[in-house]
């Protein structure tokens, strides 16, 4: 049996625009609309033939576009796959594909195994019928029995947490009580792959997280997910790949962390690592001159995203011109937000308070892991002699990097999937005590005694 889960070869899709249609109310309306379409498109044959992929155009203008241009992939059985791009990408119009919302153009998608979607906001359900109703329907449209559904029922009503309107029409709900339902009968139906389309914009911060935490547990009992965000560190939480869309092609496929680091440095050029090859506009001058700055992971590798967990080198190199100065190498990092985290200074045991010759230097921090939160960092460098105290350069923003975290234990987050604020993310060293109810507890230096 093939551990294929879902194939896209050469998929692609077309929408026709136009201006926008008037209202036929009349049986005579349809039919004088229906003779001018046949007759336009019979002129339209003659005037440029009967190529398909041709577009047409007025005024130079095509009147077609290309929501997906030639996509190909795979997905394994058991895969949590992000998708990510900008507005307009393709990524929705893919979902609505694999879901049988809408036809490609061209290509063909196969899907082995049940499918639940979450495209919208109460995707499939019937307003006109309550709660409890549109969850039998649900599972009718996926192919389940009537006994599958009821053994899944009170869990896909608790997890919603809307008990008391499980008999009302869902035209009354609100949008969050719309979402809860919908999420818990995608996510508690018995389908092989679940497909979720910004899950998370709609609800409050914990059912987010509850969200979350369920599409994890999904993942580690096999299921595929397909989970489209706009939410990056959500993406590289859940999926350990990731697939980025732009203008409807596949332009990058792999590790989630290394997927959406290209996502957020769409330059061809690196923004972890950055060089003056020509001395004469190098920062500095006559005492210094600065030639190379790079963020560097374990591996040595140019670091444009990093896991959480692992440390980071902050990596400067430079020039010292002049002989017999004291140098202070030093670093300053700021998050997105520019909110100033921290500066780093040079405290190698060897140059402290020392000359340093004339030559070539690296000067090499390791930022700890479990220390910066998720999110992109900016890395200022400086250099500066002491006595007197002289900046010789200071390059501000050199480089850039991104904290992102991937699915796994070894973190601050704990049991939690939510949102985790703040400029750092330690992991603190934890230790609980317990005392049953009725025995008071002594402490003996600084110990609990029972």
């Amino acid at each position: 049996m093939s551990n294929i889960a879902i194939r896209v070869e050469d998929l692609s899709k077309v929408y026709k625009l136009g201006p926008r249609r008037n209202q036929h109310d009349t049986l005579r309306d349809h039919l004088m609309h229906g003779i001018k379409g046949s007759l336009r498109s019979a002129l339209s044959a003659l005037a440029f033939g009967s190529r398909s992929d041709r577009s047409s155009s007025v005024d130079g203008r095509s009147d077609t576009i290309r929501a997906l241009d030639h996509v190909s992939f795979e997905i394994k059985h058991g895969e949590a796959v992000g998708f990510i791009g900008q507005n307009g990408a393709g990524k929705s119009t893919l979902l609505k594909i694999l879901a049988r919302i809408t036809e490609p153009t061209e290509g063909r998608a196969e899907i082995y195994g049940r499918v639940g979607s979450l495209l919208e906001v109460g995707t499939g359900f019937n307003p006109e019928l309550s709660g409890r109703e549109n969850i039998y329907l649900n599972g009718a449209i996926l192919g389940m029995k009537k006994a599958e559904i009821e053994h899944k029922f009170d869990e896909i009503v608790a997890f919603s947490e809307i008990e008391r309107f499980i008999d009302t029409p869902v035209k009354r709900y609100s949008s969050g009580m719309y979402v809860r339902l919908a999420f818990a009968v995608a996510a508690h139906m018995e389908t092989e792959v679940l497909l979720a389309d910004e899950v998370l914009a709609v609800g409050d911060a914990r059912f987010q997280s509850k969200c979350l935490r369920k599409m994890e547990d999904l993942g580690r009992q096999g299921r595929t997910v397909i989970f489209v965000s706009h939410n990056l560190s959500a993406v590289t939480r859940l999926c350990n790949r990731a697939i980025l869309l732009d203008q409807g092609r596949v332009l990058d496929d792999g590790p989630s962390q290394k997927v959406v680091g290209a996502y957020m440095s769409p330059s061809l050029t690196t923004t972890a690592a950055r060089e003056w090859t020509d001395p004469t506009t190098a920062p500095g001058g006559k005492v210094a001159r600065l030639r190379a700055v790079r963020v560097r992971k374990e591996d040595g590798q140019i670091a444009e995203s990093v896991d959480i967990r692992r440390p980071v080198a902050i990596e400067m190199e430079y020039e010292v011109l002049e002989p017999g100065h004291v140098f202070m190498p030093h670093y300053h990092i700021c998050n997105e937000e520019k909110v100033f985290l921290f500066s780093a200074h040079d405290l190698d045991p060897r140059w402290q308070c020392r000359p340093r010759p004339a030559g070539h230097w690296v000067s090499t921090a390791w930022i700890p892991g479990n220390l910066l939160n998720e999110g992109k960092h900016f890395v200022s460098f400086g250099l500066m002699t002491l006595e007197p105290v002289v900046t010789q350069f200071y390059e501000a923003d050199a480089v850039s990097f991104r904290i992102t975290e991937s699915p796994g234990d070894g973190t601050a987050r704990g049991g939690w999937i939510g949102l985790m604020g703040g400029v750092v993310r330690p992991a603190l060293k934890w230790n609980n005590q317990f005392t049953p109810n009725g025995r008071v507890p002594t402490v003996v230096r600084g110990r609990t005694k029972l």
